[in-house]
């Protein structure tokens, strides 16, 4: 019920008894509703990070909840506020892009267009094979989120294989999460068997396609690649999509290579999901970026935690970065 919130119902739940329960321990909270205690001091951690929980000013380590009145009213108001502010920003973007277009469609007999928007998923695949067949020195790609459908790979096979054969250059960057999946492994291997170049970094910001850094693809809405895209033509745009590109591939593993640890013996997820947790973004949230569930990135931050022998997410914080982890 206040998932929309930011609370799962597991967390929900714990919230619910420690307020019918406030003297109870994380213990006696696992056991009360059956559950392991590294869960609960995981929700507790949730709750106080949403001021949920607050310190019981006693002088103990103890928390207290916080009032539903006061707590959950002030989470729904800022849910409330950052819902209006992204429809104003989406309601900006849409009027921005209108303006721009309009504005390049009366200039069209003195100058070529530079942006055109792209409604739909259909459109964005329809213009995505087009610029395929077209290109001529390099076609460079981001491709976030989990993997792609066997059907969709199946499908591109034709395109990139006639590219290829015309000496036009494939780089693509995937998310680490993809190298669990046979099917993409399967592609990415008859990939490199005709030139083509993987590799693989953490988490990517979006999907992007450029070709012949003539023309950048990038979505209407990055949560949503359904909505439709943005061809972008103009050589400023362009090139700061294509350094883009450069600079993630730079730092990115070829996919027959193990990524390596740092100096501190983390791996570049193990970075970027310290970065990300640091920068206070959710499991959830940080799931979507990586691809992964929401069970796998729990599990990750929670060995982090244990090998910086942190009690909570703040304290890993404050840990990581004493010991040059951050």
């Amino acid at each position: 019920m206040l998932e929309p919130l930011g609370l799962e119902p597991h967390v929900e739940a714990i919230y619910r008894l420690v307020l019918e329960n406030p003297a109870m321990g994380p213990d006696e909270l696992a056991a009360e509703l059956r559950v392991q205690p590294s869960e609960v001091h995981d929700a507790l951690d949730r709750l106080a990070d949403l001021h949920l929980l607050l310190p019981a000013g006693d002088g103990s380590n103890r928390l207290r909840p916080v009032s539903p009145d006061v707590g959950l009213t002030a989470l729904l108001a800022r849910s409330e506020v950052e819902l209006n502010a992204r429809q104003r920003q989406i309601e900006a973007t849409r009027s921005a892009v209108a303006a721009l277009a309009s504005q390049y469609r009366a200039d069209a007999e003195y100058a070529p267009e530079v942006v055109h928007q792209l409604v739909g998923l259909d459109a964005v695949r329809k213009r995505l094979s087009d610029l395929a067949e077209s290109a001529r020195v390099e076609c460079l790609s981001f491709f976030p989120g989990g993997a792609q459908m066997p059907d969709t790979m199946e499908a591109s096979k034709p395109l990139d294989q006639q590219a290829l054969e015309r000496g036009v250059d494939l780089r693509t960057l995937y998310q680490d999460s993809f190298r669990n999946d046979p099917e993409t492994l399967k592609y990415v291997r008859w990939l490199g068997g005709l030139g083509g170049r993987t590799r693989t970094v953490p988490s990517l910001p979006m999907l992007m396609v450029i070709v012949d850094s003539e023309a950048a693809l990038v979505p209407l809405d990055p949560d949503d690649g359904r909505r439709g895209a943005l061809e972008l033509r103009s050589p400023g745009a362009v090139t700061a999509m294509r350094t883009l590109f450069e600079q993630f591939w730079s730092v990115a593993t070829p996919w027959n290579e193990v990524p390596p640890p740092n100096e501190n013996g983390l791996s570049a997820r193990d970075q970027e999901l310290l970065r990300l947790l640091a920068t206070g973004h959710t499991d959830e949230a940080i799931a979507r970026k990586f691809g992964v569930s929401l069970r796998t990135v729990r599990r990750a931050a929670s060995d982090l935690m244990s090998r910086l022998g942190a009690r909570s997410r703040f304290e890993a914080g404050v840990l990581a970065t004493r010991s040059g982890w951050l």
